[in-house]
């Protein structure tokens, strides 16, 4: 129950996450990913997966399975390419939110090599992007797939619903994930640009980019991550041009 929950900060330095280096492929894991396993770092509240990925250009996560998990992508720098066996292929880039539902079983790709969708010459350009997975609430749904493009002027504006299956984000402009009680805001924060996070049983805040500042707990830094347990409010500052992703999460993992 959430009333049993005690209040804690806990902060988690960039330096600290497990890595999965290639010779296309620069992955930071935030919890226990792939053969990097710690039982006592699986999760926080609903959150199972942070990645924080970096792939060069003409490669990628070639065709792989999911099942029963909600999967999040948000891009920071450059285009990624996603085509997945229920007939959907969508070009990824900054601003646009992107939600894959797995349920009873679904295959895809994640490259970058946009120019193969576009009709234009191959690029160099690295892809820089986070991955989120969620456990649904349901187990067993049909595949599904969403995207929606966030305009700039909102996430410069303070916190924006990006992605929640919470009843109150509803008439938010978000795409739906399959939990009811998780939601993905992200803002993108000029310096001294500020926000107020959510207060939820379950919060997780990621800096992919930039040097914030945390109230009553000093500097963040680019790939920084806190877990906060029954508590929120707190305020970001922007020290210089900033990003930043919260989850706001009203349940946690059963039996985990």
């Amino acid at each position: 129950m959430t009333a049993a929950l005690q209040p804690t900060v806990d902060i988690r330095r960039s330096r600290e996450r497990y890595k999965t280096e290639l010779s296309w492929l620069d992955s930071k894991h935030s919890f226990s990913f792939s053969h990097h396993y710690d039982p006592q770092n699986t999760h926080h509240g609903l959150l199972l997966v942070n990645n924080d990925d970096i792939v060069t250009a003409g490669t990628g996560f070639e065709t792989h399975p999911h099942q029963d998990m909600e999967i999040v992508t948000w891009v920071l720098q450059g285009s990624l390419v996603h085509q997945d066996s229920t007939g959907h292929t969508g070009l990824i880039y900054p601003g646009l939110a992107q939600r894959m539902s797995a349920g009873t079983g679904i295959l895809h790709s994640e490259k970058n090599d946009s120019w193969r969708v576009e009709g234009v010459s191959p690029h160099t350009d690295p892809v820089h992007f986070v991955q989120m997975w969620v456990v649904p609430d349901e187990e067993r749904i049909t595949p599904g797939y969403e995207q929606l493009e966030i305009d700039d002027a909102l996430l410069h504006g303070g916190l924006v619903t990006v992605a929640s299956g919470m009843d109150r984000h509803a008439d938010a402009s978000a795409i739906r994930i399959k939990n009811k009680y998780a939601g993905l805001h992200a803002a993108r924060l000029n310096p001294g640009d500020s926000v107020l996070l959510p207060e939820a049983p379950f919060l997780h805040l990621f800096v992919p980019r930039g040097t914030v500042t945390l109230e009553a707990s000093g500097k963040l830094e680019a790939g920084d991550s806190v877990r906060f347990t029954a508590t929120g409010g707190q305020r970001i500052t922007a020290d210089e041009p900033a990003e930043i992703l919260v989850w706001e999460m009203h349940a946690t993992v059963k039996g985990w």
